[in-house]
C-alpha cells in the first residue's frame, strides 16, 4: 500500500506543469474563453508540444461574461500568425491544464497587446459524462 501511495505521489508531481520557463524578453497576449476549466496562473502555453510561454492571469470579465486569460510568450517566438487559435487542453492522466496554440496562416504576427480571437474552451469531463448518461438513459428501445 505504501508503494502505491509513493507511485501516486510521483505521478502527481510529474504531471503538474513544472517545465522551466525563464524568458526575460516576452510579449503579452490575451484570449477569451467561455470555460477555462481549472486553468491556473503559471500554466504552460505551448505550440507543437514546446512550451513557449506562461499564463499570467485568469480573470472573469463581468461585461462580456466570459473568462479572459492573459499570458506571456517568449519574444524569440515572434512570428506566430495573428489568426492562430488558442485551446485549453489537458495534459497527463491527472489533468493539469495548459493553453495550446495552433498556427494560423496570416502574414501578420502576434505582438504585445494582441488578442487571439479564435478560441476553444476547456472540455469539462463531468459535462461529457452527464451528457452521455442522460442521452443513453433517454434513448431506450421503443417496443
Amino acid at each position: 500500500m505504501l508503494l502505491g501511495l509513493a507511485a501516486l505521489f510521483f505521478l502527481t508531481t510529474q504531471t503538474t506543469g513544472s517545465d522551466a520557463f525563464s524568458a526575460t524578453d516576452t510579449y503579452t497576449v490575451t484570449a477569451r474563453f467561455e470555460n477555462v476549466g481549472s486553468l491556473k496562473n503559471r500554466a504552460p502555453v505551448s505550440m507543437s508540444g514546446v512550451t513557449i510561454g506562461r499564463v499570467t492571469s485568469v480573470e472573469f470579465d463581468p461585461v462580456a461574461l466570459n473568462a479572459e486569460v492573459t499570458f506571456v510568450i517568449d519574444s524569440q517566438y515572434g512570428q506566430i500568425p495573428d489568426d492562430s487559435d488558442a485551446s485549453i487542453l489537458t495534459s497527463g492522466l491527472l489533468g493539469s491544464q495548459y493553453v495550446g496554440l495552433q498556427a494560423g496562416g496570416s502574414d501578420i504576427y502576434l505582438e504585445d497587446g494582441s488578442e487571439i480571437l479564435f478560441t476553444q474552451s476547456a472540455i469539462v469531463i463531468e459535462n461529457l459524462i452527464s451528457k452521455y448518461l442522460f442521452s443513453s438513459g433517454s434513448g431506450g428501445d421503443n417496443e
